[in-house]
This record gives structure tokens, sequence and C-alpha cells, in this order.
């Protein structure tokens, strides 16, 4: 079982995890796991994720399926009522207690369920955005917050049969963080920078600290 601190490629990474997902799903006797990938804003986690679930799937089909965090951001209509927008991806900007509860009725549920997710086209949450299908014995869980003890976000944590950190450097980090919320062409280079250095790298900088509640450390070795 992977365990500690490694760097890898990402191929690496995904080789490791996807031989330690079908460990613990053939431990599991028969019941839901679910792994989880935590890890701040840019590290390369949600493809990661996506990729995982893709390599277990294509070894057993509709063994796994993908349950990212983001979809429980708050409504964008929320947060501008509270004055929060500016803070969007902070932990407080999420509806952490739901997120929570989702994820513990995925452990148990017998039939298919429905989530929510997040699109970037509109900067908003999607209802009913992916299933996860009843005969699914692996969630792939993901996340910047799955490891942090503020709150109702310290319910996740305890639901996670096992949960890898994932990080690159924090330059790496702030350009993929200028590419990414420039790729949609919604907001100004400037406004884009601005709120990379007052939101997401502090974000950043708080997830880094919950990396010891995790069962392996993954330094990604990539080139950007």
């Amino acid at each position: 079982m992977l365990g500690g601190k490694l760097t890898l490629t990402p191929i690496d990474a995904l080789t490791e995890l996807t031989v330690l997902a079908q460990q613990l799903a053939a431990n599991a006797k028969g019941r839901r796991v679910a792994l989880g990938l935590a890890g701040g804003p840019g590290v390369g986690k949600s493809t990661l994720a996506a990729e995982l679930v893709t390599a277990l799937n294509d070894t057993q089909p509709g063994i796994a399926a993908l349950v990212p965090m983001d979809g429980f951001h708050m409504k964008h209509a929320k947060l501008e009522a509270m004055g929060q927008t500016d803070y969007k991806g902070a932990p407080h900007t999420f509806e952490a207690a739901d997120f929570a509860a989702f994820l513990s009725r995925l452990k148990m549920a017998t039939d298919a369920v429905s989530g929510p997710g997040y699109s970037r086209k509109i900067e908003d949450t999607v209802d009913d955005a992916f299933t996860v299908a009843a005969e699914v014995k692996v969630l792939v869980v993901e996340g910047n917050y799955l490891l942090l003890e503020d709150g109702a976000w310290a319910g996740v944590r305890p639901l996670l049969d096992y949960a890898a950190f994932i990080t690159v450097p924090r330059e790496m980090v702030r350009a993929r963080l200028m590419k990414r919320h420039g790729e949609e062409g919604l907001f100004t280079e400037e406004r884009n920078r601005a709120h990379i250095e007052r939101n997401d790298l502090p974000n950043y900088d708080r997830v880094m600290e919950t990396a010891g509640r995790a069962d392996v450390v993954i330094t990604l070795d990539v080139a950007q």
C-alpha cells in the first residue's frame, strides 16, 4: 500500500493509484470505498482523478466513478448576496456540510445517485452533472479541501478509505491558474492576476497545511 512522500511522474502516479484502488476494492468485501485525491488549485488532481477513473473502468467496466468537490461551490447568486465573489473558491464559499452528506450517502447507496458539477464556461454549479451508478465500487473523490479540519469540512476525511495528497511547486500553480482563468475569456488578465494573488494562492497555501492528514503525499514531476 502506498505511503509516505513520493515524487512520481503523472504516468507513474496514475499507475500506482490504479493498483491501489484495485487493492482497496478487493479488500472491501463488496462494500463501496472512497479514494480521495486532495491538493491545492492547479496541481493537476482533477486530470489525474479523471484518468484514474478511466483506467479502472478500462480494466473492470463500471467499477469506478468520479465525485468532484467543485459541484458544491455556493451558487454565484448566493456569493453575490454575501459579497464574497472575490473569494470564490475559498473554503467558506462551498456548501461543505452538503458535500459531506452527499459523500456519506454515496458510500451507502445501492441505487443510482446524481450529483452537481461546476462549469467554468458559466462560472457556476450545474445540477445533475454526473451519476454514480449502482454497481460502482470505487468513488474517486477529488477536491481541494478533502483534508481540511475546519467546521463541516472535518466530516469529509473520515469518509475517505484512503487519501492521496497531490502537489506541484507553487510557481507552477501560479502559471497554470493564469492559463485556466483566461481560457473562457470571461475576465481581464488584470482581474485574473489579482484573483490568483488574493484568493487562489492563499488557498493553495492553506491546503498545503493539510497534507499531513493524507496517507501518501505525491509530488508530480512535471515540466509545466
